[in-house]
């Protein structure tokens, strides 16, 4: 396993459309590892393969209660709504709020390459969405409800902490 190197937010990269995968590979299962491992890192809840320089739809999450893999993941429906804070690895210790949607299902592939379909509800939707965002080119700050509002939150204060629990 290994910790790769996160692109700032003003790399291109973040902004292409990244390419569906046609198979699931040992070699797209060690890096799926590492993109677990540069999450955890990192401290975040969810990674897209776009961020790690890789133009492949592939997102991981962790939010405490679920760490999971998805590959080619596209949402299938989406209720609710909810206004929080989000932030982004690639643009390190900066919040605002975005809107997204408080229940999803999504589907795509699982490591094994089988089709998977999963409900998920409010910070596990949050991740998702945010992550499949990145597939797409669109970067958190994009969807501000208020730009007035990004602002930077220095990492050792109980802010950070709080923001980063949830």
């Amino acid at each position: 396993m290994a910790v790769l190197t996160v692109l700032p937010v003003d790399h291109p990269m973040l902004r292409r459309k990244a390419s569906r995968i046609r198979g699931v590979s040992a070699g797209l299962r060690t890096f799926v590892d590492d993109m677990f491992d540069t999450m955890q890192a990192n401290r975040g809840a969810g990674l897209a393969a776009t961020q790690l320089g890789r133009p492949w739809r592939v997102i991981v999450a962790d939010t405490g209660a679920e760490r999971f893999a998805l590959i080619n993941p596209e949402v299938v429906r989406a209720s609710g709504a909810a206004i929080a804070d989000e932030g982004c690895l690639s643009l390190p210790n900066w919040y605002g709020p975005v809107e997204r949607a408080t229940d999803v299902t999504v589907k795509g592939l699982g490591l094994n390459g089988k089709p998977i379909r999963r409900r998920l509800h409010n910070l596990a939707a949050r991740v998702v969405l945010h992550e499949i965002d990145h597939l797409d080119g669109v970067i958190f700050t994009d969807r501000l409800v208020d730009p007035e509002r990004l602002r930077f939150v220095d990492p050792r204060s109980p802010e950070a902490q709080e923001l980063q629990a949830s």
